[in-house]
């Protein structure tokens, strides 16, 4: 199972900013220390071009963001203090899912250890989100003939506004996200299907709606590619999230989510997305679970077909 890391290239930060930069080199070591991947499983991505990013982004916002010329007012709706660093990282993140785009269309399964910026526009970002690397990623397999029809599968807490406002209208690509009610963006976008959760939603309550949701989103979608959106930020523990899932809860939302796609044939591609637990450690368990389940639902089914 190939996995693509970014965390080499360097956002620089503040002290005391509240993004959790410092959980993606965590979730590479742990992986690593796991004992279910090697070093030959980790490769570095390359940087997504001006090309691939137009399909989904506007040329004049890429430029702006690539030359420090976004308005200030912009750049704080981002989150981040601009840098040649967070140009280069935002690329990079950005390839790392259409890398793990291409794997997992010949192995099945696939993950970006970072990613899942859906809260990035067309011609703006916000909420930690520069470039929007689902929307990035769908495009140019699409457009490398790689895949026809391709689900985005968003299960951050936060709903993929970006996402949605990007594909609005593109019936090659549907969007599935399922997030919390009360939360951030509070003025939503329309997704193709859109499951809005109460404050406080228990790990039961969670999955009864995620098995209706992955039911709807396949039947419609009919996807020859999945990119999955695994947020840890669900948990009961995260600073931005307020629903009540536990760190098991949210394995097995992974898994049923592997389970369902792989049933199907459908492979995955996964992006991390958000995790603010108050203590890092629980958001790098939850997304290094995640990354081990993939790996487990796969070797499995290869064994069983041996």
């Amino acid at each position: 199972m190939r996995l693509f890391y970014t965390d080499v290239f360097v956002l620089p930060l503040p002290a005391g900013h509240r993004f959790p930069m410092e959980k993606y080199s965590r979730l590479r070591e742990r992986l690593l220390s796991s004992g279910a991947f090697t070093t030959a499983d980790f490769h570095l991505p390359h940087a997504a071009s001006d090309e691939e990013l137009a399909r989904a982004h506007d040329l004049d916002y890429i430029r702006q963001i690539s030359h420090g010329t976004l308005a200030e007012k912009a750049m704080k709706a981002i989150g981040f203090p601009w840098s040649p660093g967070m140009v280069e990282r935002s690329r990079r993140s950005a390839g790392a899912t259409l890398c793990a785009c291409r794997a997992a269309l010949e192995d099945g399964v696939s993950a970006n250890l970072a990613g899942g910026t859906h809260h990035a526009f067309r011609d703006r970002g916000e909420g930690f989100c520069v470039f929007n690397d689902a929307a990035v990623a769908a495009r140019a397999i699409q457009a490398e003939g790689r895949a026809s029809r391709i689900l985005v599968l968003d299960c951050d807490v936060h709903q993929g506004n970006g996402t949605a406002a990007i594909l609005r209208g593109d019936e090659s690509i549907f969007t599935f996200s399922m997030h919390g009610a009360r939360n951030f963006p509070f003025e939503k976008e329309e997704s193709d299907l859109d499951i809005e959760l109460p404050d406080g939603c228990s790990d039961d309550a969670y999955l009864l709606r995620l098995d209706e949701g992955l039911s709807t989103a396949f039947d419609l979608s009919r996807p020859d590619l999945v990119i999955y959106l695994a947020g840890a930020d669900p948990y009961r523990d995260d600073r931005l999230g307020r629903l009540g899932l536990s760190i098991e809860g949210l394995l097995e939302r992974d898994r049923r989510v592997f389970a369902h796609a792989k049933s199907l044939g459908v492979p995955v591609a996964m992006a991390m997305a958000g995790g603010y637990a108050r203590q890092i450690d629980d958001t790098v368990t939850i997304h290094a679970n995640t990354i081990i389940a993939a790996k487990h639902c796969w070797k499995t089914a290869e064994n069983q077909s041996a």
